[in-house]
């Protein structure tokens, strides 16, 4: 069986390639990426918890509503850059300085 601390340590490494991707990179779509290694993260924490936890499972319920929230946020934050991109053309976040013309 592998120990707790071995799943762990691979979500920390998973959080901090996300919180890199967030804080480094220039492309919405990278951030967006880096977002989504570090809910992955959480969500392997969650599973990993939920492993130890045989009697109710808690771990692996809050895991699945953790997966359908980050696919909805991931489908709006899609949608917001495509409209971006449409009426900026660009999609760097450092050139979107202003939200109305």
């Amino acid at each position: 069986m592998i120990p707790l601390s071995h799943f762990l340590i691979v979500s920390a490494a998973l959080f901090c390639i996300g919180l890199y991707a967030v804080l480094t990179k220039r492309n919405v779509i990278l951030v967006l990426l880096g977002i989504e290694f570090m809910l992955n993260a959480a969500i392997l924490n969650l599973l990993a918890f939920g492993r130890y936890d045989r009697v109710n499972m808690a771990g692996q319920s809050f895991a699945i509503f953790a997966i359908a929230l980050a696919a909805a946020a991931l489908a709006v934050a899609l949608a917001i850059v495509l409209n971006v991109y449409k009426h900026y053309k660009t999609i760097d976040p450092g050139k979107i300085d202003q939200l109305r013309d």
